[in-house]
């Protein structure tokens, strides 16, 4: 059905006009999505997570701890779907599916008595009405840096985008907001008032500038290369995964659940068992000397949490390899990634991330301005440009010595590059990494 209106639209209907109905469509779609499946999100608790970073992974937290408490959930991401403990990847390159795939989805995990249903909620899903006509309980506001800045026409019109979850969930009388207090941008999703409000901060006196219903105070964070542990409220808690933003992460799906009444010793046992989304700070390990890391990382930010995390596994260098998307999407962001490569990595390997229809050499060049800002000489034996990303990736592992670590950024747990005319290459940077290193290893 979406396929066959997506080919309306793109060859059917005159641009100018399509431009100008744009939001009855996209929202009469929503509706009549939602109508064939049976409005299938009224039948259980919506949850969803928006923000800049860390939304696969908060996403994928809450899921696992509401399942270990014995809660049949169900859950939608970038990079996986869940229903219950049966897990598979997103193949569709999309953060939030479109309305009727997503509304199936959503039938299918009310038809198998999912309790609840985790939906990681886009600003680009949102500006489509894909939320609209999902019945929201609950929104997770993780945290807010520039991103699609083209897309929105600017950064305030990206927060307002993401807000308008929240102002869905303040029409609900019993309704649940979370929010990040160390985010700057906290306020604005704030103002929105949603009955119950769930907030975490590493601060003692956050500047809410009104009655605290539920504090989450975070402190005592420590990350190493086995795990992270922190104190909450000062209770302590430990989980496997990696990195201070991953404690943020963890403290975000800790809010939601204890919104759900789920009990704080279950949480903290099953904590101690959750694994991160596929292509999250990823750790491949087939016997080599030298760590190798793979993460989604593709936008200034979420790089730099990982090239500062990778410290954790105390490198003889560090190596970093990645590219940046193309099609015209933030190409403000290649410079700035490039610069940020440069301030933490020793060695810098530039390659193809998802050129689009652009030439890779080109985006390569872009990013090596940021590198190259403060050197003085135009290249030298620690940055390499190799458009090939398998190549690249090659490159890297034969670069690395004893006590090295390499982050394999920007793919993550992708399925596929998005190349020239509209195609799709198979793509899955753990198996290639694997493959690669233990061709080195044996």
């Amino acid at each position: 059905m979406e396929k066959v209106l997506r080919f309306f639209e793109k060859y059917l209907i005159p641009k100018p006009l399509y431009r100008l109905g744009q939001p009855i469509y996209h929202f009469t779609l929503a509706f009549f999505a939602a109508l064939i499946y049976g409005f299938p999100s009224r039948k259980m608790t919506i949850i969803g997570v928006t923000g800049t970073k860390g939304k696969t992974t908060t996403c994928n937290l809450i899921a696992q701890i509401l399942n270990y408490a014995g809660l049949k959930t169900g859950m939608a991401t970038t990079v996986n779907f869940r229903i219950g403990k049966k897990e598979w990847p997103n193949e569709t390159k999309q953060t939030m599916l479109g309305r009727f795939h997503l509304q199936k989805l959503i039938a299918r995990m009310a038809k198998e008595k999912c309790k609840y249903a985790v939906i990681e909620t886009s600003s680009e899903g949102i500006l489509q009405y894909r939320h609209q006509f999902i019945d929201y309980d609950m929104a997770v506001f993780t945290n807010l840096s520039p991103e699609h800045i083209e897309r929105h026409g600017g950064f305030e019109n990206y927060r307002a985008a993401k807000i308008k979850l929240f102002e869905k969930v303040a029409k609900k009388e019993n309704g649940v907001g979370v929010y990040n207090l160390d985010d700057e941008n906290a306020r604005y999703f704030l103002e929105p008032k949603i009955a119950n409000q769930y907030v975490y901060t590493q601060r003692f006196a956050p500047p809410t500038g009104g009655k605290i219903q539920n504090l989450y105070h975070i402190s005592y964070i420590k990350t190493s290369a086995k795990g992270t542990n922190f104190f909450l409220n000062k209770e302590q808690f430990k989980m496997p995964l990696i990195g201070e933003f991953n404690a943020y992460n963890a403290v975000a799906a800790i809010s939601a659940v204890r919104a759900l009444n789920v009990p704080m010793g279950t949480i903290k046992k099953a904590l101690l068992k959750v694994q991160p989304p596929p292509g999250r700070l990823e750790m491949v390990d087939k016997g080599q000397k030298f760590t190798a890391i793979i993460d989604y990382s593709y936008e200034p930010a979420s790089l730099e949490n990982a090239l500062k995390t990778m410290k954790i596994f105390k490198p003889r260098r560090t190596i970093a390899l990645f590219g940046s998307a193309g099609g015209g999407r933030d190409k403000w962001r290649r410079p700035v990634m490039g610069e940020i490569a440069d301030k933490y990595a020793d060695l810098i390997i530039i390659t193809t991330d998802d050129p689009y229809d652009e030439s890779p050499l080109n985006i390569i060049k872009d990013i090596l301005k940021g590198v190259l800002k403060n050197r003085k000489r135009i290249l030298d034996k620690n940055v390499f440009a190799i458009a090939d990303r398998k190549t690249a990736i090659k490159k890297a592992i034969g670069l690395a010595k004893k006590n090295d670590a390499i982050l394999f950024a920007g793919k993550g747990g992708e399925t596929w590059m998005n190349v020239a005319n509209g195609k799709k290459i198979p793509w899955n940077e753990t198996e290639i990494v694997k493959e690669l290193i233990g061709e080195l290893v044996n």
